[in-house]
């Protein structure tokens, strides 16, 4: 039987619970590929939670509610109805989980197209790379380098519906290929494949506030509302991160030069809280989490083991700051709050963008709050251009 080692102690926990195995882990200390610890509510490819681009990245992760870019099509696809230019192309790149891998990554690809006054499309892609991992048999011989990864493809349709409003509709592929065929637990390992879809709403109101024009915008997506994912023929399936993000965000344009935003998202996600139970098995406390995916999402507002008070916990928050100087140069900041009991990721961000004639370059930087994070001195890069016309920030 041939078994993985590597640097990285125990990746991906191939040979761990099934918990460690859904969630991605990639260290003996207990961290999941999103950067969360363990206590995280367990989903499969936690890599679809990871904020892909740099302007969000410098904003504390919040996106949901932000002025419409490309990029849209992960934090709110209905926001593409209202980019300008007719075509908008993004690339994103980001080295991650540094302090406890050498060649993890995750690459973002975004496209979206505006086919008239009303209607957008766009496609994107995720591709996370989890480095690689030398494989032996059971006499140490060596059997070669494995290089797991993950993916998905996304399609995205928006539509205004008067000036202010738009909603949005999101398909998406998911392949996750963590093992190479590997037997565990008398079981042979193979790559897992789901489909999930989005929806997204976003409105809009230009007011003035203090004496100054002004834009207050509303958003929300529900993402990866999809089937379970498994790794083996006849093993466990496990839900997709399903998760609820709510925002808004206020932007005061100051004069003709200078603007400010705030911003603030709330997410929670929507599979189910795994209930306390005694030695035979039997729920103490909580519900039963071996649910379909439908009747997952609505038992995830009320199951929590705790009552309403674990409830709270299970919800992160993530406000952030732009200002922007002559929609050329900007200045960014935020913060991430996850509950220590449901994930722990806590962390400060900061970020730049700078605009020369159709093209944006962003960059962000994360410094974590927490001694020894694997978060932490996380760098994210995104390239944009538009064609065609400028899109307003």
């Amino acid at each position: 039987m041939r078994i993985f080692t590597c640097c990285v102690l125990g990746i991906f926990g191939l040979m761990l619970p099934g918990k460690l195995w859904a969630q991605g882990t990639v260290s003996n200390g207990g961290t999941t590929t999103n950067g969360s610890s363990t206590n995280a509510l367990t989903t499969a490819v936690p890599f679809l939670t990871i904020g892909p681009d740099s302007r969000s990245g410098g904003m504390g992760d919040a996106g949901v509610a932000l002025s419409p870019d490309v990029n849209a099509t992960y934090w709110n696809p209905s926001k593409l109805a209202f980019i300008e230019g007719r075509d908008n192309l993004s690339a994103s790149y980001s080295p991650w989980l540094r302090r406890l891998v050498s060649d993890v990554n995750l690459a973002y690809l975004s496209y979206a197209r505006r086919l008239d006054d009303r209607n957008t499309i766009g496609l994107s892609l995720r591709y996370f790379n989890l480095g690689a991992i030398q494989l032996v048999d059971a006499n140490q011989s060596d059997q070669g380098i494995y290089r797991p990864n993950e993916f998905s493809i996304d399609g995205s349709w928006a539509r205004k519906f008067g000036q202010n409003f738009s909603l949005g509709l999101t398909a998406r592929y998911i392949h996750s290929n963590l093992a190479n065929g590997a037997f565990v637990a008398g079981q042979q390992t193979k790559a897992g494949n789901a489909f999930a879809a989005d929806v997204s709403a976003y409105y809009r109101i230009p007011t003035r506030m203090f004496d100054k024009d002004a834009l207050l915008a509303f958003g929300a997506d529900i993402s990866n509302l999809g089937t379970k994912i498994s790794y083996t023929n006849a093993g466990q399936q496990y839900f997709l991160p399903a998760n609820l993000r709510i925002g808004a965000a206020n932007t005061w344009y100051l004069d003709d030069y200078n603007q400010f935003t705030l911003t603030l998202d709330l997410n929670k996600l929507l599979v189910p809280t795994p209930p306390i139970r005694d030695m035979e098995g039997n729920i103490i406390s909580g519900k039963d989490d071996d649910r379909s995916v439908a009747a997952g999402v609505l038992q995830s507002f009320s199951d929590a083991p705790g009552g309403f008070k674990e409830e709270l916990k299970e919800i992160s928050y993530a406000p952030g700051i732009e200002y922007g100087y002559n929609k050329q140069f900007f200045l960014r900041a935020g913060y991430f709050y996850e509950n220590p009991d449901k994930g722990n990721r806590q962390y400060a961000t900061l970020g730049t963008g700078f605009k020369y004639d159709i093209y944006n370059l962003d960059l962000s930087y994360l410094a974590a709050t927490q001694a020894h994070s694997p978060l932490a001195n996380t760098l994210r890069f995104t390239i944009s251009v538009n064609f065609g016309g400028q899109t307003k920030r």
